[in-house]
């Protein structure tokens, strides 16, 4: 099996509990071991790649700025993508700038998804028995990926993916076991970085490069 052979089921889960005028958002990175599966929420309607008339991958936070801050702060993506990245309005990228992005994304060895791929208009807060709906699915992008580590962020996601309650302020640089068919993954629970966690970026930097030297023998400065 292959990612995209699971695109049709967050399609069909995205005409159930995402916005009905939008499309779902998939993933995107390095898709054979990547050092680190990001997993997010879910996507909303400020990644221009969920518009129906986007004819271009299906990404995750195409036509954002704030995230790419986190991965330029880890040296995960190179600094004149990043300045690119910076320097456009969302409505100015293109699919073809979304692919440049995503090769480098790609390069650096990394993989970003959500853990519901359900856009929405706006960050409006998802349930827990909604991303539930997705766990098998993220469960099986794992299986496929084989990644070194997942980074899990924000409390709801780390505790729906992990199967109990999570705090993240409780499990700073803590090791979690997260088994999917007899195969044990490492994984952390990381404050979430943009939106309302916007604040909390600085731990999640602090976090992420702890994890990349343990975990990869990465350092970053």
């Amino acid at each position: 099996m292959y990612l995209e052979d699971l695109n049709i089921e967050y399609d069909k889960l995205q005409k159930k509990y995402g916005a009905k005028e939008l499309d779902s958002i998939y993933n995107g990175g390095c898709q054979k071991n990547p050092d680190i599966c990001f997993v997010f929420m879910n996507p909303t309607g400020r990644n221009i790649a969920s518009d129906k008339s986007w004819h271009g991958r299906k990404s995750p936070w195409i036509g954002t700025k704030n995230i790419w801050d986190l991965f330029d702060s880890l040296d995960l993506i190179d600094k004149d993508i990043y300045q690119e990245i910076k320097d456009k309005k969302g409505s100015e990228w293109t699919p073809e700038f979304a692919d440049k992005v995503y090769e480098n994304v790609e390069k650096h060895n990394f993989f970003i998804t959500n853990l519901g791929k359900c856009t929405q208009v706006d960050a409006r807060v998802l349930s827990d028995e909604v991303f539930k709906k997705y766990l098998k699915l993220l469960e099986k992008e794992i299986e496929i990926l084989n990644p070194k580590v997942i980074i899990l962020f924000g409390n709801q996601v780390s505790s729906i993916v992990l199967k109990q309650k999570i705090s993240v302020s409780q499990s700073r640089k803590k090791v979690y076991e997260k088994k999917i068919k007899g195969q044990v993954y490492r994984a952390y629970a990381v404050y979430y970085p943009v939106g309302n966690g916007r604040f909390n970026i600085d731990k999640s930097i602090e976090d992420i490069k702890w994890i990349m030297k343990e975990e990869l023998g990465k350092v970053v400065q």
